[in-house]
């Protein structure tokens, strides 16, 4: 998970200062909350089963994911398990926009909001 990859890897002494230690683990704190209720809304609507094997979906390319191996262990085809992850993608898009604009000073200023998801992954480094 890209999540957990962005945790591990060591940073720099440079990247160290407080600010930078500040806004990256707010980052990784509020991608972890996304997370957490996109796997809340799959258990409540019963697909609890589905979402692990989807979740390699977030952190790579649409292409990276293997998707007869996917459809094979959803019990579905190939092409149902790619619309599954692209929904999965989809969702974890808007409840990640929806929580960046309770950050935002303006929230009903989308460029506000895009600027802030990409000050989001900078500082990840993604």
């Amino acid at each position: 998970m890209a999540i957990g990859r962005i945790a591990a890897e060591p940073r720099t002494g440079h990247d160290l200062t407080p600010e930078r230690q500040f806004d990256r683990a707010w980052a990784l704190t509020l991608l972890d909350l996304v997370l957490q209720r996109l796997q809340g809304e799959y258990d409540q609507a019963g697909k609890a089963r589905q979402f692990e094997p989807l979740k390699p979906a977030l952190a790579g390319g649409k292409e990276s994911l293997p998707y007869a191996e996917l459809a094979l262990e959803l019990n579905t085809t190939e092409a149902a398990a790619r619309q599954a992850a692209s929904r999965l993608r989809k969702r974890y898009r808007e409840i990640l926009r929806t929580e960046i604009v309770h950050t935002v000073a303006n929230p009903t200023d989308p460029a506000e909001v895009d600027d802030e998801i990409r000050a989001l992954f900078a500082v990840l480094g993604v």
